[in-house]
């Protein structure tokens, strides 16, 4: 077994440009990420296209910067590991066709990894792996583009985590996950920044709306969520099916937002949701980045409101599923990671809650909790160790479930 494996991490599956540098799934060595909330501000999300000739521009000078940053050279690097789905086609397409050329050039094994579960392995890399952990695991994977419980478990002959018995072990643990819940519609993430984008508050809307809930009543506007019937579901593209016999805990976003837009058009507040978009607009366009202090000028008190009960109702949700979730699977350890991880109020009610039931609650740090490559490069490992390595013909999956 390699315990210095140095792994070049390749992450572009939305709107970030990340190279990482990871010792044996558990050091980091570097980590250098490219944004480009620039770039698609102006159009409220993210254009995929523009998505794409980002990366292109950014992945060599990004994956370089990573490097210098480790003070290595592409000779020392073991392995080359890149997101292959879910996510962007394009944008997939970009990082896969560079981390192959890379890996054929310098004649390195290419490792596939599945985004989600990169999310996941943010948070085992700052924990320095699963040996702290207490077992069961759930998985809370929470961001603009998912919202995926996971019962996550460890298959191996050394292994005393698994989920289910192995007819096929591999000679080191690997991490395999049974989907216990899926968002329906919009993920959570998606809408907290549709809900700031309708109130004219800009691209990326969750951070937004954090730092603005604070200053609202968290009471104001109540807002309820749909009584999910999960005999009648539909199986989410990007995970992986379930046995019949386990309960569901599934999520819907979609209604949350258009109870805004109601919101708004009772109240009539089109105009000033009008007045506040071009006012942080001429601010950008003047060179600034709007500060907390312009958005919080910028908003009635009506508008500070509705922000703190919409963001108080989506931790409420996300919450009281997941920890329902924990109870029905006898759940240990919690894992909430992703975007939407970054939260502070949604931290605040998981480690406040978690603790009133026994739960050993962990998130990734703030800059983990977005898309990284560390978390590609962590989640690498233990395909590394198993030699599970992706051939030349690997291509971007959009949709690809995690199993």
């Amino acid at each position: 077994m390699d315990h210095g494996a140095l792994i070049l991490g390749i992450e572009s599956s939305c709107d970030e440009t990340a190279a990482a540098i990871v010792r044996s799934g558990e050091e980091l060595v570097s980590s250098v990420v490219a944004s480009q909330i620039a770039t698609h501000s102006p159009f409220g999300g993210v254009v995929p296209e523009l998505a794409s000739r980002e990366h292109l521009r950014s992945l060599v000078p990004v994956t370089r910067a990573a490097l210098a940053e480790a003070n290595l050279s592409y000779a020392d690097v073991d392995a080359v590991a890149v997101t292959n789905g879910p996510g962007l086609a394009g944008a997939l397409l970009t990082g896969i066709s560079f981390a192959k050329s890379l890996a054929w050039a310098l004649d390195k094994p290419l490792i596939a990894v599945n985004h989600i579960e990169g999310h996941i392995h943010a948070v085992l890399l700052e924990q320095k792996g699963a040996a702290a952990l207490r077992f069961p695991v759930l998985a809370l994977v929470v961001s603009g583009g998912h919202t995926h419980l996971f019962l996550a478990g460890q298959r191996g002959p050394h292994s005393r985590h698994s989920l289910h018995p192995s007819s096929h072990p591999s000679s080191h643990p690997s991490w395999y996950y049974e989907n216990v819940g899926h968002t329906r519609d919009d993920a959570a993430g998606e809408a907290f920044d549709k809900t700031a984008k309708l109130l004219g508050l800009g691209y990326p809307g969750g951070p937004i709306i954090d730092r603005l809930a604070k200053f609202g009543d968290p009471k104001a506007v109540h807002f309820t969520f749909a009584q999910l019937k999960h005999r009648a579901r539909q199986e989410s593209r990007r995970a992986a099916p379930i046995g019949s016999d386990r309960k569901r805990f599934d999520f819907s976003y979609s209604g949350i937002k258009t109870a805004v837009l109601r919101y708004v058009e009772v109240h009539r507040m089109a105009e000033a949701i009008e007045a506040r978009r071009q006012a942080l607009a001429q601010l950008v366009s003047d060179g600034k980045f709007p500060s907390q202090e312009d958005y919080r000028r910028l908003c009635d008190q009506q508008t500070l409101d509705l922000v703190a009960s919409f963001q108080a109702a989506m931790v409420a949700d996300l919450t009281q599923r997941t920890l329902a979730a924990c109870e029905e699977y006898g759940v240990e350890t919690l894992l909430v990671t992703g975007g939407v991880a970054a939260n502070s109020a949604l931290r605040s009610s998981f480690e406040e809650r978690a603790l009133r039931v026994g739960v050993q609650v962990h998130f990734p740090s703030r800059p983990m909790s977005t898309d990284n490559a560390a978390m590609i490069a962590a989640a690498a490992y233990p395909k590394w160790l198993a030699r599970d390595f992706a051939g030349l013909d690997l291509t971007a999956q959009a949709n690809l479930p995690l199993r």
